[in-house]
């Protein structure tokens, strides 16, 4: 007998008749047959996907200034996809369309930028005025503490201070923020250009991906895409009115305990929402900062009130009626995304963080179905793990 021997197979049965093994004798054992080869055949698959994964995400890194604009404008065109939609029913021309859409977004973040440079230009000489006043204050404060704080170690805080800012090191910094202001600039303008095809030949683009696929895989492609812009759409469109809705209640607020730079602390919480849990902290400390500059510690702490019991109602209230089920993630997810996210892209990267998970997991959801997710996605049944088992519930 040689070393693959055609000795016959033999098959065992149970009681019913349904086969349950295949011994071949003269089949030849090989080390990954085993358990342990099983193992080591699973790691090295999660080795080989990791590497092709991280290969990705750096190749990523090195073109941001195309792949940020990209996905940002993959973001607003799916946005505004039911806009498009209900244009090109009415036989608009798809020219037409698109650029009343861009003139639209343009102008409301004409209108957002405005608002902020007329708020700081009309109050800035008041809070500079203020803010000063409050620094004397502090300088005063720090001399009834029982830390011996003489004006010789303050003088030599600001002189440091100052050394720093005329120094070299912070010239190399300012010519790299140089450097930065022109990639946003780039990438803004590619931002705009591919938000325009986008918008204008959005489906006849998609349709050109689908090309290669058939069958199964042609109707799981569609099903993602449709969920993908649907997605998008609906994280973009809930969030902003969200944060409408909190930066209205904030500006209230701030107007009745006349705080300086009320509209533009309300247009900066509107932006910030768009990062979520870190976003409503940060636009929170930095409203209490400022009224306590301005109107000291008890305004402060109101501030802090009117930002908590805002967040607070439109977590509750608000946010599960206008993002619905298929956009709520895990607040465990939601901070891993958002820390991956800003390792990877800075705030960019916290922005896109969140959405591009709701993306990545609504694929799951439709792999196997328009409401079927992918297998092991599934939520098991008692019948499935046993009547004593708990069901499990996906943690997204």
């Amino acid at each position: 007998m040689g070393l693959f021997s055609s000795t016959p197979k033999t098959v065992r049965f149970d009681t019913a008749g349904t086969p349950l093994r295949v011994d071949a004798p003269g089949r030849p054992w090989s080390l990954w047959a085993d358990g342990l080869g099983r193992t080591a055949t699973r790691a090295l698959q999660v080795m080989i996907v990791v590497a092709i994964t991280a290969a990705a995400v750096w190749g990523i890194q090195q073109i941001t200034v195309v792949t940020i604009p990209l996905v940002i404008a993959l973001i607003l065109a799916s946005a505004f996809a039911p806009v498009m939609s209900w244009m090109r029913r009415r036989g608009v021309p798809a020219v037409v369309a698109t650029l009343l859409t861009l003139l639209t977004i343009s102008a409301i973040l004409g209108a957002l930028s405005w608002l902020i440079a007329w708020a700081v230009r009309d109050q800035w000489d008041e809070l500079y005025t203020q803010a000063q006043q409050g620094f004397q204050d502090l300088l005063a404060w720090t001399a009834t503490l029982p830390i011996d704080i003489d004006q010789a170690q303050i003088d030599e805080w600001i002189a440091s201070l100052t050394d720093f800012v005329t120094s070299a090191q912070f010239g190399s910094g300012a010519l790299a923020g140089v450097g930065a202001v022109a990639n946003f600039i780039t990438g803004l303008v590619l931002m705009v250009t591919m938000l325009f095809f986008f918008l204008k030949d959005g489906p006849q683009m998609w349709a050109f991906l689908l090309r290669p696929f058939r069958g199964d895989s042609y109707e799981r492609a569609v099903r993602i895409g449709d969920k993908t812009v649907q997605t998008l759409g609906s994280y973009v469109r809930g969030t902003a009115t969200v944060a409408a809705v909190d930066a209205i209640g904030i500006l209230i607020g701030l107007l009745i305990l006349q705080v300086p730079l009320a509209i533009p602390l309300a247009v900066l919480v509107f932006l910030l929402a768009f990062i979520p849990i870190v976003g409503a902290t940060v636009a929170g400390i930095l409203a209490a900062l400022v009224a306590l500059v301005a109107n000291g510690w008890v305004v402060a702490l109101i501030v802090v009130g009117v930002v908590v019991l805002v967040n607070q109602l439109e977590g509750n209230f608000l946010q599960p009626v206008l993002m619905g089920r298929s956009m709520k993630l895990h607040a465990f997810v939601v901070l891993v995304a958002l820390t991956v996210g800003a390792v990877l892209a800075g705030i960019v990267g916290a922005v896109l963080a969140v959405p591009i998970t709701a993306v990545a997991w609504g694929a799951i959801q439709v792999w196997d179905g328009p409401h079927t997710p992918v297998r092991w996605a599934r939520p098991k049944h008692r019948e499935e793990v046993g009547a004593d088992a708990p069901v499990t519930r996906p943690i997204a």
